[in-house]
């Protein structure tokens, strides 16, 4: 799995240092210039929908000349599937997170970058080893570089809804206290169940983390905890599949705690509405979405360009404030606002950065068990 954990002295300043000497020995990329790009065509990007603000977009425009077309997607499955279907083409850049490896790797859908073309050396060291170590398809080859960074944890209205002891749960969700007023994706949901059902005894400790490494091990914990969540469905509002589905859910559907990306609901505590986000007493599932390059892209030196672009540390921390998720950049906090701060704090009180649970590298066979169990829940 992805480690980018350093204990109890993890934090986001920790999180967010560049080592100097990793990167080192990569070569600097040429310098880009506006002129040299303007008018210099377009990039075709799949990427997350909320990952690209119209204010990052538009001075990547100005900057470049090179015009953005951006596919907006809400899921893993989603990049995967639309790549299958055209063989590698139609995209230039695509965003899958660092778990989905495994899955990536036997496509044969991915080309690796020329790292002498991306100033590496601009990003946390322990995020940018995920590209040579778990992405490495090839011995010495890097098929990923991080974007974006987040969790998945507890959001809640403050208007309507007060953890016990301050500290969410994911349990929170299925709470009949909370009945008709709660929300969640279904498989990671049903995570989340698996992880509060480990603490009140209704699972041996570890067992929703055993059920990675087979299919013997995964059926029975998730036989358990698909009867669990089935049990209490009825206190689920609803399900959601992407960003604006949380914010609405929150905003507009009576929703009062529901578990979240951090971005969507930390977007709206910016905006001053009365949403809090939080990690849960279990831990907040942590990961990197990143950049890859389909085997068929055709604008090449324009996706260079959007690297470069996306590592400034100006442009990624700027875009923190509209998109509510963190950057793997050097000093891009630094160019968000105060208020960036002051929800990290929020979000991540106490020990729960050194108890953040990076999700595990996650083989085929998983997933599709996986949404087999959440097709039963969603269906019952």
């Amino acid at each position: 799995m992805a480690k980018f954990r350093s204990g109890p002295s993890f934090s986001r300043r920790t999180l967010l240092k560049t080592s100097a000497t990793v990167g080192a020995s990569v070569a600097m990329p040429a310098i880009i210039s506006s002129r040299a790009l303007a008018s210099s065509g377009e990039v075709n990007i799949l990427m997350w929908s909320d990952y690209l603000p119209d204010t990052f977009i538009s001075a990547f425009e100005k900057e470049t000349g090179i015009k953005i077309n951006y596919t907006g997607i809400g899921s893993n499955e989603e990049i995967i599937n639309k790549l299958k279907a055209t063989n590698g083409r139609g995209f230039d850049i695509v965003s899958p997170t660092n778990n989905r490896s495994l899955q990536w790797k036997p496509l044969e859908l991915l080309q690796p970058f020329d790292m002498s073309k991306v100033a590496i050396d601009k990003v946390n060291p322990a995020m940018a080893k995920i590209g040579n170590t778990d992405w490495a398809f090839a011995e010495g080859k890097t098929y990923w570089l991080p974007h974006i960074w987040g969790t998945e944890g507890m959001a809640w209205r403050t208007d309507a809804f007060t953890p016990a002891g301050g500290t969410p749960s994911y349990g929170d969700v299925w709470d009949k206290a909370n009945a008709g007023k709660t929300m969640g994706r279904p498989h990671s949901m049903m995570l989340g169940a698996g992880l509060y059902m480990e603490t009140i005894g209704e699972l041996a400790p570890g067992s929703m983390w055993k059920a990675y490494t087979s299919e013997a091990e995964m059926r029975p914990v998730w036989d358990k905890v698909t009867a669990w969540c089935i049990a209490r469905k009825g206190n689920v509002k609803l399900f959601w599949n992407d960003a604006d589905t949380q914010k609405n859910g929150l905003m507009n559907e009576g929703v009062i705690v529901g578990q979240t990306w951090d971005g969507p609901p930390l977007a709206l505590k910016t905006q001053g509405e009365p949403v809090m986000y939080r990690a849960p007493k279990e831990g907040a599932m942590a990961w990197v979405d990143g950049m890859a390059l389909p085997t068929g892209a055709e604008n090449i030196e324009q996706v260079y360009a959007f690297i470069k672009f996306a590592y400034e540390a100006k442009y990624a921390g700027e875009a923190i404030d509209h998109h509510g998720y963190n950057s793997p950049v050097t000093g891009a906090d630094k160019f968000a606002s105060a208020t960036y701060a002051k929800n990290f704090a929020d979000a991540y009180p106490g020990d729960a950065l050194a108890k953040l649970n990076p999700w595990p590298p996650e083989p085929q066979w998983y997933a599709d068990i996986r949404t087999e169990y959440a097709n039963k829940l969603t269906s019952a």
